[in-house]
């Protein structure tokens, strides 16, 4: 299974806020670069990813997992766009910060070192289990 990583400004939508929702999830809606979508067409039922708070905290707080596959996003004016769902799993024990990820060893090549922009990423599996363990799973 592929793992991923979902940024999002706490300001517009919050770990807190994901939580919320439960087991019934929530869109993870409005990407916008063909990249990023290529990404979420790639992820499949059940596939983990990290939630990032991105400008405000820059951290990953959490761990989401897909509960729908890609589909058509109702906020896209241009129909050209989709989203998928997903569903909090997991708090961190502790937030790993964007600096704590630039510094920790085999880390150097991950994307949200070296492509910070891209909305949503791949993860691989090493650098999943680097960043579990920097957050106390």
């Amino acid at each position: 299974m592929a793992h991923w990583l979902y940024k999002s400004e706490p300001s517009v939508w919050s770990w807190d806020q994901q939580v919320a929702q439960g087991d019934k999830g929530t869109f993870w809606n409005g990407v916008r670069n063909h990249v990023a979508k290529q990404n979420l067409m790639a992820m499949r039922l059940g596939e983990q990813g990290f939630f990032y708070h991105s400008n405000e905290g820059k951290a990953v707080v959490g761990i989401v997992e897909v509960i729908k596959e890609y589909y058509p996003d109702h906020t896209d004016e241009t129909g050209r766009f989709g989203m998928v769902d997903v569903k909090a799993v997991k708090p961190f024990k502790r937030p790993v910060t964007l600096d704590e990820i630039k510094r920790q060893p085999g880390l150097e090549k991950m994307i949200l070192v070296n492509n910070s922009r891209l909305s949503v990423q791949p993860v691989t599996d090493e650098e999943w289990a680097i960043v579990c363990r920097m957050g106390g799973l």
